[in-house]
């Protein structure tokens, strides 16, 4: 392109140097022909005057024209200079692009090396990560045959287990029914000296504290003041005809105390959560704690060793109860809307009752067969542990129940609830026998525990003044008020052998009265 413009502006001054060389020529021509008409003006111009005034006009015509046809040269020798200047700064911003593209050609050259560099190493990483899959899929396959291996192994060993489990089962099922079959005999044996014992309502001790039984007395002294347990003392009752006190509390610990003298006797460990209710075997020789760990445990008396821990419940356990007739039979009830019947014996539960309100208290009947149970909505039922029916349902309470007990000839239950009332119910219609209340009793929190005193005359029942109240049943009237805590009381009990009562409150103190 540019050889080809410079060609064009040579061809071009070449064009106008030949024109301007023509004209001089001519010119001089011109000159040279004009030469005798200069001789012949230096004649008289009389005789010359007009053919010279023709020729005259002539030459000036013919130099207009070479005048205007110089003017075009110039104007097209202008045009021409104009479009080479432009032609030049055109050549000269290609030149520009062409070194850019050139520059941006290398660039890219060297972008186009270090890629290719790139992917070689890429590929190298590629082929090494190749054959770390090839080595990764063998060991895999040798794992794999490993695991087959070990997982028929796993199998066999799983079917030997169960037979060996079998067997065991079927020793087990024969050892039951050795059991059975003696403690039906011991049932035959024992129904005399039970009948012996339950007389005028009250389950009398054995010979050595028959003086004890008599007419239940109302205490009025505070007898010991016992820092027991650190947190709250939320559960507690006697042994079986006697005066040691097992109480249960937030420090997660279970006390036995002799009340005869106010000193711990022994203390029962292992619980992971705090006691929310006890019971006790009708032979003094098992405790069971309700947990907030959502287990129960069942301590042995004489050895203080964990002899179960009972699993099963998803949520806090905060009622249980031993059965009346046996002791292998414990029923409980826990936040998750279960009550579990249990057989200490066997270590497991035999059977579970789902209901939609959360259950606070229960106790057995004295038939063995059913419990009573106080639920959150406020209602008394009756249930059926075999079968898991519910045989009955009552009104109790307009708030939740919160505490069940069982009179000692197994006539009456009371009831107490959050609306601050005490009801006692006959067993065999569930209907309301009486009523008791007090202007300042308030019942302190869902799991606050009443008792019937041993002779079923009294009822004892703490509040959240920190009184104890006490109501004569035929008459309905408080008949006793008991001040010596500092907080709320929330559990009573009372000795089956007519004294001493006790209550425990908040700040864990238990109040020994006589």
């Amino acid at each position: 392109m540019a050889k080809t413009n410079k060609s064009q502006e040579e061809i071009a001054c070449e064009a106008i140097k030949h024109a301007l060389k023509a004209l001089r020529k001519r010119h001089l021509l011109e000159e040279a022909a004009h030469g005798p008409a200069v001789l012949a003006l230096s004649r008289p111009f009389v005789s010359q005057g007009s053919e010279w005034k023709e020729k005259a006009e002539n030459l000036q015509v013919e130099l207009q024209q070479c005048y205007k046809a110089q003017s075009r040269l110039s104007e097209q020798l202008v045009v021409e200079v104009a479009e080479s200047r432009a032609s030049k700064a055109l050549v000269q911003e290609k030149e520009n692009a062409v070194a850019d593209l050139q520059k941006e050609l290398t660039e890219l050259r060297d972008e186009c090396s270090q890629l290719k560099e790139n992917l070689e190493e890429k590929f190298k990483s590629l082929e090494v990560l190749v054959s770390e899959n090839t080595e990764l899929k063998a060991q895999l396959q040798e794992m794999t045959t490993k695991a087959n291996k070990a997982e028929a192994e796993n199998k066999m060993l799983i079917d030997r287990w169960m037979l060996e489990k079998m067997k065991d089962a079927e020793r087990l099922n024969e050892a039951n029914a050795l059991y059975e079959d003696m403690v039906e005999k011991l049932k035959a044996s024992g129904l005399e000296q039970l009948a012996r014992q339950q007389v005028d309502g009250i389950v009398r001790q054995s010979e050595e504290g028959a003086e004890f039984f008599l007419e239940s007395n109302i205490p009025s002294t505070c007898k010991y003041r016992l820092r027991a347990h650190e947190g709250g003392c939320a559960s507690m009752l006697f042994e079986y005809n006697s005066s040691k006190l097992i109480t249960g509390g937030q420090d997660r610990l279970v006390k036995m105390w002799d009340t005869n003298t106010g000193s711990l006797s022994s203390t029962l460990h292992g619980c992971l959560g705090s006691v929310l209710d006890l019971t006790i075997t009708h032979d003094n020789r098992s405790v069971i704690a309700a947990s907030s760990s959502n287990n129960l445990y069942v301590w042995d008396v004489h050895s203080g060793r964990v002899r179960h821990t009972l699993t099963g419940h998803t949520d806090k356990v905060c009622a249980v109860d031993v059965s009346k007739i046996s002791s292998r039979h414990v029923v409980s009830a826990a936040y998750d809307r279960t009550i579990k019947v249990w057989d200490l014996v066997k270590g497991y539960c035999t059977n579970t009752i789902i209901f939609h309100s959360n259950c606070n208290a229960l106790s057995f009947s004295m038939d063995g067969q059913t419990i009573f149970a106080g639920h959150v909505d406020g209602n008394l039922r009756l249930w059926d542990i075999q079968s898991g029916k519910l045989l009955s349902e009552v009104a109790a309470h307009t708030s939740a129940v919160t505490s069940i007990s069982l009179s000692r000839n197994g006539n009456f239950v009371l009831t107490s609830g959050r609306d601050n009332l005490h009801n006692l119910f006959d067993v065999r219609s569930l209907e309301v026998c009486s009523t008791l209340k007090a202007a300042g009793n308030r019942v302190a929190s869902n799991w606050s525990r009443s008792c019937f005193s041993p002779d079923d005359n009294h009822v004892a029942a703490g509040s959240a003044d920190g009184s104890v109240y006490i109501w004569s049943i035929s008459k309905g009237d408080i008949v006793g008020t008991l001040k010596e805590h500092t907080s709320s009381v929330l559990s009573c009990t009372w000795s089956g052998i007519r004294k001493p009562l006790a209550s425990a409150d908040k700040n864990g103190v238990v109040c020994v009265w006589t």
